[in-house]
This record gives structure tokens, C-alpha cells and sequence, in this order.
């Protein structure tokens, strides 16, 4: 095979992934992230569907278990903390995974888990990122923003929803593609709570009037993660600058005053914590995630939002076909060029059908920003109601009504993957009743 000078943008999920695959085939493999080291904040993720499958092919499935979250199912209450439903993980390994799977794990785990399995091959350079870039005959020359320059055959952004590598490989016409969902929005904290003695490992979600809702996730015996979400039109949300903390936090606190249940404990740790995020949620949608020798992965490419529950699979799946499709298509013998641009072409029309099941139809008004968020008292008792019979009934709703789980759609099998993972040639891969 053809060895390769990668330069991954981004070292989170999808880019730390890609570089063990990438690595995995001998290409010698940069990965740049702007942060000063391996960023290993952040809250739950979860694999569902063919990202269980790939996370088997690279052979990292008894890691992962040793570093898994250990939720055992969602909870529906109402303002006096009554338990409404219970949807429990399932555990079976058939069929579609709950809101909470049998694959759960703190996204800092699973950056680490990808990083320590790739280190070893990949050369990380932590806080840096990519200045700019320009295409030449024989490469793609870029400069970082420590004052570096080189070339190299490949150059992927894998560096978020935001992506600046997105913005400069579509230059200033036109859209980013980035496609905001109206008025919803999500912010996400740790917060300090020791664990009760007959307390259980739970999702807790409770929802208030005015399209308001909160979740608490238990991950440790002494904090909790919090979710805040709502769908409101405030000017004051359109227009705080992104990463005004103080601001934002102080529009929030007035959305969500007086809401019930714990709202009080909440936002009194939600004014000191140090890792408060806020997202507007979003689709990226792109007419091509390729041009030239620069690529998208993840969710710079086609960003799912988190109402789909399907983030983390589908930058794992992404990685694992873009990673094969070079393997296919770059060999000995071959023009570095015309594979590159067979490899990435490949990439686009074999994953795009996986991509189109999971972002389809999702907008302001569906799944959880619709039915599961209303405004009145009335339609909260109804919705909690109607949880209540479905999770009597063992009915798994929540994911065949509102999460992406359930495309249809065959995960490829590559012989050059294979071969770097000492898999003999005719053995079959894991696979997973879906």
C-alpha cells in the first residue's frame, strides 16, 4: 500500500478514530488539536447499532467495558419526583438499544480509549490548529497556527459541528452548511450531588411547562451530569455572543426559574461550574464532504444533532468506511492523486445513504423538540400518561419513535482492514442482530 501523509484536524471521537484506522494501514498519520492536551471533558455517549459493530472490529470491545458508565435505564418524574416510567437498558444484545444502551460511556473515556490505542502510531500536536491550506500539484500544503508548515497528501477536518476547516474548504459563498433547529437548545454541566445509599445508577428526566425540560445522569457515586433543555424564541438567546458564559448562564437561569422539581439545586450549580456548555442544535448538511485533498469527518461533515441519538456511531462508522475505502483504493502502484480522489468519491456514496436514514426529518417540530416537549401541564400529564402505559407495555418507544437507530443500511467489509487487524481472509467480522 501507498504510505500517505495525513493531517487529521481535530482530536476528538471522529479524528482519533480515523487515526487508528489510518494507522492501523501505515500511512503515517498528524493529528491537531487546538486544545493544550487530550481534552477528556465532556458528558455520556453512547454506541448504538453499526457503531457497536465497529467498535468490535477494532478489537477494543473488553476496553470499552472496562471504562462504561453504569446507567441502567431512564426515568420519567413528575414535580413531586414520582416516578411516571421506567425504560431499563437493554441488555439482550438484540434489537434496537433503549435510551439508555448496554454501550454507554463518559465521552473523555472514549477519547482516551481511541487516543491510547493509536498514540503509539500517530504523532498528536496539542494546542494547535490549522491556519490554512493550499492545494498544490503534489499535495495540500498547510500551515498550523504555531507557525509551522508542511505538505501532505490528505487533509481531514474532523474538528466539530463549528468546523473551521468546513468554513475555509467551502470558502465565503454560499452556506456553511451548518443548518441551526430553531429556538432549541441544550446546555450541559457536572454537578456536585453524593449518591444516596438506595440510590440507583439513572437517567432522570423531568419536563416542565413551557417546552422546558431537565435530565440528571448519575456517572460516579459523587456528581451528577445535567442537562437543560428547552425550545424558546428569546432575542436574548439568538443574540449572546457563543462562549459568553456568564450571559448565557444568567439567560438560562431566568428561562428555567421556577420550573419545579430540582430546578432550584440546579442552577445554583449551574452559575459555578466550570465546564457549562451551551449548544444550539444543529444539522450539517453538505451537497459533497469532500473537494480536492481535503475531507470532513464526523460531525464537520454531517452532524446528526443530539436529538438522534446517533453522534458518536456515526463518526465511528464514518471513520471506519473513509479509513477503507483508502485502504481499497490507494494500493502500491497506484497514482496517490487518482486514488485519493476514487477513495473519497467511495467514501461520500457508500456512507451518504447511512447518513441520509439518520438525519431525516429532523427539525424544531419532530421527536423530542415536538411531542415529547409540551407547553401546558395538560399535555405533560398526557405524555407522562401515555410513557407510563408504553414502559408497563415494554414498549421501547423512545428508540423506535424518536432515536435513529434502526437504519438499514450494510456495514462494508474491506480486506485491507482485515488484514491490519490479523484477521485471515473468508473469517467474518462481528456482527450484530439488529
Amino acid at each position: 500500500m501507498t504510505q500517505m501523509k495525513v493531517l487529521i484536524s481535530g482530536g476528538g471521537i471522529a479524528g482519533n478514530a480515523l487515526a487508528f484506522w489510518l494507522s492501523k494501514l501505515g500511512h503515517d498519520v498528524t493529528v491537531v488539536e487546538w486544545f493544550p492536551n487530550l481534552r477528556t471533558t465532556g458528558l455520556q455517549l453512547d454506541l448504538r447499532g453499526h457503531g457497536i459493530e465497529v467498535m468490535k472490529r477494532m478489537g477494543l470491545e473488553q476496553d470499552f467495558r472496562t471504562r462504561m458508565a453504569p446507567e441502567q435505564g431512564l426515568q420519567i418524574v413528575n414535580s413531586a419526583g414520582k416516578r411516571r416510567a421506567f425504560f431499563p437498558a437493554n441488555r439482550s444484545g438484540k434489537g434496537l438499544q433503549s435510551f439508555t444502551t448496554d454501550w454507554e460511556i463518559m465521552r473523555g473515556d472514549l477519547c482516551r480509549l481511541l487516543y491510547d490505542h493509536s498514540k503509539d502510531r500517530t504523532k498528536y500536536i496539542f494546542g494547535t490548529s490549522v491556519e490554512s491550506f493550499e492545494e498544490k500539484d503534489d499535495g495540500i500544503e498547510v500551515r498550523l497556527s504555531n507557525g509551522n508548515m508542511n505538505k501532505y497528501d490528505l487533509l481531514v477536518g474532523a474538528d466539530g459541528q463549528g468546523s473551521r476547516t468546513r468554513r475555509m474548504m467551502l470558502g465565503q459563498d454560499g452556506s456553511d452548511g451548518l443548518h441551526p433547529l430553531h429556538g432549541v437548545y441544550i446546555a450541559y454541566f457536572i454537578m456536585p450531588r453524593p449518591k444516596k445509599e438506595d440510590e440507583e445508577y439513572l437517567a432522570t428526566v423531568y419536563t416542565a411547562t413551557g417546552r422546558r425540560a431537565m435530565m440528571i445522569r448519575r456517572h460516579n457515586p459523587d456528581e451528577v451530569q445535567v442537562y437543560l433543555m428547552c425550545k424558546n424564541d428569546s432575542e436574548q438567546l439568538k443574540k449572546v455572543r457563543k462562549g459568553d458564559i456568564n450571559e448565557e448562564k444568567k439567560i438560562l437561569a431566568e428561562i428555567f426559574k421556577d420550573a419545579g422539581w430540582h430546578t432550584e439545586e440546579i442552577l445554583r450549580s449551574m452559575m459555578v461550574a466550570d465546564d457549562f456548555y451551551l449548544e444550539h442544535l444543529g444539522l450539517v448538511k453538505l451537497d459533497s464532504w469532500s473537494r480536492g485533498r481535503i475531507t470532513l469527518l464526523g460531525d464537520a461533515a454531517y452532524c446528526p444533532t443530539a436529538s438522534t441519538g446517533m453522534g458518536t456511531t456515526s463518526a465511528l462508522v464514518g471513520a471506519y468506511v473513509l479509513a477503507g475505502e483508502i485502504g481499497r483504493h490507494c494500493k502500491d502502484g497506484t497514482n496517490t492523486e487518482d486514488g485519493l480522489t476514487a477513495a473519497l468519491k467511495a467514501y461520500d456514496e457508500k456512507f451518504r445513504p447511512f447518513m441520509d436514514q439518520v438525519q431525516k426529518g429532523i427539525s424544531e417540530d419532530s421527536g423530542a423538540w415536538g411531542s415529547m416537549m409540551p407547553s401546558t401541564a395538560f399535555g405533560i400529564g398526557v405524555m407522562n400518561f401515555l410513557m407510563g402505559m408504553a414502559a408497563l407495555l415494554r414498549l421501547n418507544i423512545i428508540a423506535e419513535w424518536f432515536l435513529k437507530e434502526g437504519v438499514k443500511w450494510d456495514l462494508p467489509e474491506y480486506e485491507e482492514i482485515l488484514r491490519a487487524q490479523g484477521v485471515k481472509e473468508g473469517s467474518r467480522l462481528p456482527t450484530r442482530t439488529y
